[in-house]
């Protein structure tokens, strides 16, 4: 899995030096500031999986079991995570989301209440399982 890592620091090197191209030879700061925010997001997902695998080896022991060349699939079997199966908040944020986006285009006053409705369905999307019935 660290490969997959070293593949996006490639991508953010590569990046690096088309923007630095790009903008010697044309002179243009949209093109090379949409370049240059390329190059960070590949840098920080190169990063974030870089770090993530070092933790997860620090856990285990060892290395990955899609690392292991003798694995087997059933080695890595097991909890993935938590994913809530009856939640209506991601709905709720989408359509906040849709109603910000749709503020920026109409007007400042609907841009508001969109960016307070963002605010107030994405605290209840994290906060959603320490409250109601969920409390211990």
């Amino acid at each position: 899995m660290r490969v997959q890592a070293f593949m996006f620091y490639g991508c953010g090197l590569f990046f690096l030096i088309t923007d630095i191209v790009y903008w010697i030879f044309s002179g243009d700061w949209t093109g090379t500031t949409a370049m240059a925010l390329a190059v960070g997001l590949a840098f920080m997902i190169g990063i974030y999986i870089h770090f993530t695998v070092n933790r997860i080896e620090k856990l285990r022991g060892g290395e990955l079991p899609e690392d292991d060349k003798l694995g087997d699939i059933a080695d890595s079997a097991g909890d993935q995570g938590f994913y809530s199966p009856h939640s209506w908040w991601p709905l709720f944020v989408a359509a906040a989301c849709a109603t910000l986006c749709l503020g920026m285009i109409f007007g400042t006053w609907l841009m508001l209440l969109g960016g307070a409705m963002v605010v107030l369905t994405v605290i209840g999307f994290v906060f959603e399982y320490y409250r109601g019935q969920y409390v211990a």
